[in-house]
């Protein structure tokens, strides 16, 4: 049989696959009982709420029956990725016919008490939700936030040279941001080292209440807009299904046999030329083979198919009778036999083992994850020959660090495990060590002006933090490893897409078949402290606000205060599955305080008393309570702190002053609130039980107070931090505007102090006055005062 070869036989047999796919689709959204319809309807047999989405579950189907054929035909490895999340009951219907549902899932049997457990599930309390979501086998895409579907399909496809990822886009999710950014895709798709991506958009021409842009677009705008972008698209339209099927069909082989066409190509030396990619454009009804009108209003083809086509079904008997009718048109007596098994001609349909969509190892990425090979970091350290004594940019030596794990990872054919995402500023963030193993990819043309730049560079550099978030998420999901770098306030961008994915790992670790996956690693830098020659818009560090409240078995926030403490998150984030870690942390040159052993016993505890910058213990016999605790989470406020620490011991030097410093966000939360939650004795031992804390905190104060809810005396905390306050401005003046100086830190302990220290109030007048002189100095000199940016730490003060 030829590659596209489709006889009316096999129409026939498909169709009757796709008959089965949409009985089971109705059925889950509609019946809790007489699943398999053995007797005539009752209000009984139907769900008490009706939940789900019907409009776009037949063309879901129609792909995924086709492409079962055209793996049988090919041996060849897919994966689906449904952009129409909610049609969550097709994919499930799906991967219940081909087998792999039961595997999963013993109890939902292939007969009829199985069918009926599958409907029973679904959308209904203790059971699965409507989307595709993570409890969905075959998948990586929940779909319930639209517009991540092409930039997930992306992610999976690098580095997986024999995978091609059938992506569906909705034409309501191609109205999304998200979407229309992905569509680049090709400038980024190694035919060499990758696997493929094959967009199938499909338009229904309606979204939940009106049409949508795209499916009132004509084919021949359309096929340009996709060209422009690096595509060749074919248009498949129709609303009969004998005639679209076999159109489908062609289309679907002659795009893979393109797709290995250019693959072959790249792969056997010859000369790199820019790929144009495949690409389906496929209209067919919204709602097909659904209700054609209901109530005099026609439903088939419009928005009104959306979600649920008839409502009020068990109070409405002429709705029942409808129902009734839409469920025996797909014939089920000749599906599925006496016991509840589907038919054996279709069931003869199914791939075989991996190669069927709902089990394929690359939607469960801990089966095809290989652990990453990460260098010792003591080739990286930073000397320290006194704490604070000296600058360096804290950043860099995570650019080396992932420099060599790229070298070390390497296969023969230019892939690897791992990938820096970054939308444009892998050098402004001070990582651009990684440029000395590899290039920025690029599959355009080239001029000789171009700065690293090329088709095996493996640096993804694109200016859309949606793409760099998405694509690292499809790229764990589907086994590998890597890095998202971002400036700090932009991260923002993508924290809806954050968000999501703690909740698919949220409910990925209650699934046993559910492999572990690489962490989710996002580096925030050029934070909101050190922005110095950008304004108020590059300052914002909400993204720590927007993660601290979600799954405290995901989520991971470390604020390192140095280059060594951040060589030694990275090594552990690096190598952690299952979490989202977020490092914060500047590029610009910083103080550096601790060795790499210290900052190794820093990390590990979460958090550490540096009994170096105190003074509690500077006196024989001292009480057990030092008279005030300051603390500090962040470079910028490590600094601050310190400097305000040094002061205090050169101004008042009988006060006992404690310093501790956390770098580990989470463990300021209760044991019963997070796995890192100090118990009670740790947290006291920190921070004593009565004694005022001063908390200078790299982000918005009331994320720490938060955190604190519940710990001892929980009000004597009085966090500084950035406020909102912002400009083009010097980095102390930064600090100043936000109240968070050394000088409003020193002012705030003597408030809080347990004892009014001698000389108190020489000392506020001190501080008042060098804010006072600080205030003229930036306004008449552009910079900060020599004493401030001058300043490093030194115990002998």
């Amino acid at each position: 049989m030829s590659e596209i070869e489709y006889s009316n036989d096999d129409v026939a047999l498909d169709l009757r696959w796709w008959a089965a796919a949409n009985y089971l689709t109705v059925a889950q959204i509609y019946l809790q009982e007489n699943t398999l319809l053995r007797r005539p309807l009752t209000v009984d047999d139907i769900k008490p709420r009706l939940l789900g989405h019907w409009g776009t579950s037949p063309c879901l189907s129609m792909i995924y029956t086709l492409l079962n054929r055209h793996i049988r035909r090919t041996d060849s490895d897919w994966l689906y990725v449904t952009g129409p999340g909610h049609g969550g009951p097709a994919l499930v219907a799906s991967t219940y016919l081909e087998g792999t549902y039961s595997e999963i899932y013993p109890h939902v049997s292939r007969d009829a008490e199985g069918v009926r457990r599958l409907c029973r599930q679904f959308s209904t309390p203790g059971g699965i939700p409507s989307h595709v979501s993570v409890q969905t086998p075959g998948s990586i895409h929940e779909g319930g936030e639209l517009g991540y579907a092409l930039v997930h399909a992306g992610g999976a496809a690098f580095d997986r040279p024999d995978l091609t990822v059938a992506c569906v886009i909705g034409d309501g999710e191609a109205e999304t941001g998200p979407l229309a950014g992905s569509w680049k895709l090709p400038a980024f798709l190694d035919a060499r080292r990758d696997g493929a991506v094959l967009p199938i958009l499909n338009l229904n021409e309606a979204k939940i209440s009106g049409p949508t842009v795209m499916g009132r677009t004509s084919d021949d705008d359309l096929v340009d807009f996709l060209r422009s972008q690096g595509w060749e698209p074919v248009v498949v339209s129709g609303d009969d299904p004998e005639a679209v099927f076999p159109a489908m069909n062609r289309a679907i082989s002659e795009s893979h046999n393109t797709i290995r066409d250019i693959q072959r190509s790249a792969r056997s030396g010859d000369d790199r030329h820019v790929a144009r990619w495949p690409a389906i454009v496929v209209r067919t009804p919204k709602g097909w083979t659904g209700p054609h009108t209901v109530d005099g209003q026609r439903v088939e083809g419009t928005f009104r198919a959306h979600q649920v086509p008839l409502s009020g079904v068990r109070s409405n008997a002429d709705h029942r009778a409808q129902l009734e009718q839409w469920l025996r048109s797909y014939d089920p007596a000749t599906l599925f036999d006496e016991s509840g098994a589907l038919a054996a001609d279709i069931a003869g349909l199914s791939p075989d083992g991996d190669k069927r969509m709902g089990s394929t190892p690359y939607a469960n990425g801990g089966r095809v994850r290989v652990p990453l090979r990460i260098p010792a970091l003591q080739t990286y350290e930073v000397p320290i020959e006194s704490p604070g004594g000296d600058f360096y940019p804290t950043t860099r030596v995570f650019g080396e660090l992932m420099r060599d794990i790229y070298r070390d990872n390497k296969r023969a054919d230019g892939g690897g495990d791992f990938r820096l995402f970054c939308p444009d500023e892998t050098a402004s963030n001070k990582l651009d060590a990684v440029f000395e193993e590899t290039d920025r990819c690029w599959q355009l043309p080239t001029s000789e002006f171009d700065d690293h730049l090329s088709p095996d560079g493996r640096v993804m550099e694109v200016l859309s933090e949606h793409l760099c978030e998405g694509w690292l998420e499809g790229y764990v999901l589907a086994g590998g490893h890597g890095v998202f770098a971002s400036y700090e306030a932009f991260a923002m961008v993508s924290v809806s897409m954050m968000i999501q994915h703690v909740k698919w790992l949220q409910h990925a670790a209650e699934l046993p078949w559910r492999e572990s996956v690489s962490s989710l690693n996002v580096l925030l830098t050029s934070t909101c402290w050190r922005n110095d020659h950008n304004g108020f818009s590059h300052q914002g560090p909400g993204m720590i606000d927007a993660v601290t409240p979600l799954a405290p078995d995901v989520v991971r926030v470390w604020l390192p205060p140095d280059a060594n403490t951040l060589l030694s998150i990275a090594d552990h984030c690096l190598r952690s599955t299952d979490h989202v870690n977020l490092i914060v942390v500047d590029k610009q040159p910083h103080l550096q305080y601790l060795t790499l052993e210290q900052a190794n016993e820093h990390c590990a505890a979460g958090a550490s008393i540096w009994d170096w910058a105190g003074t509690e213990n500077d006196s024989a016999g001292a009480p057990d309570e030092p008279d005030i605790v300051l603390a500090s989470a962040g470079d910028v406020p490590t600094q601050e702190i310190l400097a305000a620490a040094q002061l205090l011991r050169e101004w008042v030097p009988f006060l006992r002053v404690r310093l501790v410093n956390v770098v580990d966000l989470m463990a300021l939360l209760t044991p019963d609130q997070h796995p890192h939650g100090f118990t009670e004795n740790k947290f006291v031992e920190l921070f004593t039980a009565e004694t005022h804390v001063v908390f200078a905190f790299h982000g918005y104060p009331r994320a720490v107070h938060e955190l604190l809810h519940g710990r001892t005396h929980a009000d004597r905390f009085h966090v500084r931090g950035f406020n909102e306050q912002g400009t083009t401005t010097t980095p102390f003046d930064m600090v100043v505007l936000n109240k968070m100086s050394r000088y409003h830190l020193m002012l705030e302990a003597l408030r809080r102090s347990r004892r009014v220290p001698e000389k108190g109030d020489e000392l506020t007048e001190y501080c008042n006055s060098q804010l006072s002189k600080h205030a003229e100095y930036v306004v008449e000199h552009f910079e900060d005062m020599p004493e401030v940016a001058d300043w490093t730490y030194s115990r002998e003060g």
